[in-house]
């Protein structure tokens, strides 16, 4: 990597009362290199800053250039934040898995949307998953030098032509030789298989588990965890991807199935070793979405043990519900002046799961919550989940109903640090064109502040 390509690191955030406040950074300075190198990532800066003595070259936001010394304590954060986590620009994906969300969305939306990441950093950084098959030889060379571990990995199928059906990339056959160069090394990943009902199910989901489990052992498993995953369709997908939806009886038959595979391997053939050699006992874990599909109810929160996989859906509903209950408790008893009447709008799939708590918020007297459970249109979708959901898809179902003192919006639906949709369609035009305030929420704590009054932040009309 020529460092020509490596763009100076942009700050956008200066941290309060942080070593780069107390020298006067400011948002719109760079940092250009870092004791003579420059950091192509987050990765290099947090390695190259974790020195005692540190030689900034930054360039202020009027172009000029500056060299500064910094004397700290080993590992302490100089206090700044970056436009972005890569300096030197993203490695894409040169797969073309038939249901990759990315080729199942419209024409004419923002940029963002169409950049297929395959980058090995922001797995390691943020818990995105890669499939391996676009790393240079440098880049593997780099993932054991700095033991980047845990990485996540789309893995899909172990068998060779199976994977490169799914990937369209002859690399892809070489998964389990590459697993084992994490185990040789020490190092972990976490897997995902994405089920396409017809390609990768039945017998190839099982010899896939089963090859994965074999990874599960030793005090360092190379597979930490597996999660499997339904695949996910929109009407925009390519005519001839040859993908069908998961339905409610292939729901529960997978279900079956992966539970069949997990008491198997907690009993034999390897399992009670493995159990002996860690903690934690299961390896494979199956997505929530499995649950909701079939109509089934969730296992309960001691079955997700330390939530391995609860980025990929794993047990995320099922330990909001349990937060939920924990931060009720400590509202009692209490009243909400004046009265308030809202709209908590969610996916259709969470509906029967989240339907507990609106039981409860309505149990506060002066409060009144009623659920939207919405599907997406936009994405041609009967069964949605809360994150899918379009500015279009609320505007079409809430216009024309009374809504009250305003709706509970979920902040998965928006685009990360922007209030906006997937559509593009901004909270500011879904405000203006249903003429009621918005009250993005992340998480419980901003769900019952929001419902109860005591939430700050609005979208208003």
């Amino acid at each position: 990597m020529s460092d020509l390509s490596i763009r100076p690191a942009l700050i956008t955030k200066v941290i309060p009362d942080s070593i780069c406040a107390e020298m006067g950074f400011e948002p719109g300075d760079s940092i250009v290199a870092v004791n003579g190198q420059k950091p192509r990532d987050l990765i290099d800066y947090q390695f190259l800053c974790a020195d005692e003595f540190l030689e900034l070259e930054v360039l202020d936001t009027k172009g000029k250039t500056h060299k500064l010394e910094i004397e700290k304590d080993y590992d302490e954060d100089l206090g700044v934040e970056f436009e972005t986590a890569l300096f030197d620009g993203l490695i894409q994906c040169n797969n073309r898995c038939p249901f990759c969300f990315i080729d199942q969305q419209p024409p004419g939306k923002r940029e963002t949307l169409y950049l297929k990441d395959d980058d090995y950093r922001l797995s390691f950084l943020y818990g995105s998953y890669l499939t391996l098959t676009n790393l240079t030889q440098k880049e593997w060379e780099r993932i054991e030098q700095m033991r980047l571990s845990p990485l996540y990995v789309s893995v899909h199928a172990t068998e060779p032509e199976v994977r490169i059906r799914l990937l369209k990339n002859l690399r892809a056959g070489k998964i389990l030789e590459q697993i084992k160069w994490f185990q040789e090394r020490r190092l972990q990943i976490h897997a995902q298989v994405v089920v396409c009902p017809g390609i990768n199910d039945g017998e190839h989901l099982e010899r896939t588990l089963l090859d994965l489990a074999k990874f599960h052992t030793g005090n360092i498993p190379a597979v930490a965890s597996v999660a499997v995953v339904p695949v996910g369709l929109t009407r925009f997908r390519p005519a001839e991807d040859e993908l069908i939806a998961v339905t409610a009886e292939k729901a529960r038959e997978v279900i079956e199935q992966v539970q069949k595979i997990q008491v198997l391997l907690s009993k034999g053939k390897g399992g009670q070793k493995a159990k002996k050699q860690n903690s934690k006992s299961r390896c494979i874990w199956l997505a929530d979405e499995w649950f909701l599909i079939a109509g089934l109810d969730l296992p309960s929160a001691a079955d997700y043990e330390d939530y391995p996989q609860i980025g990929n859906g794993v047990g995320s509903i099922r330990q909001f519900i349990q937060q939920f209950e924990t931060a009720f408790e400590k509202l009692q008893p209490m009243q909400v002046e004046p009265e308030r009447k809202l709209v908590w709008v969610v996916g259709n799939a969470v509906e029967k799961a989240f339907e507990p708590i609106v039981q409860q918020l309505n149990q506060i007297p002066g409060l009144s919550v009623n659920m939207a459970a919405l599907c997406s249109h936009y994405w041609g979708q009967t069964i949605t989940v809360t994150g899918l959901l379009t500015g279009q898809d609320l505007l079409e179902a809430l216009q024309g109903r009374d809504l009250g003192d305003g709706i509970l919006l979920p902040s998965v639906m928006l685009k990360q640090g922007e209030p906006r949709f997937l559509d593009d369609m901004t909270l500011e035009q879904l405000a203006s064109s249903l003429k009621t305030r918005i009250l993005p929420v992340s998480g419980v704590e901003e769900l019952i502040s929001a419902a109860i009054g005591l939430a700050t932040a609005e979208v208003e009309l």
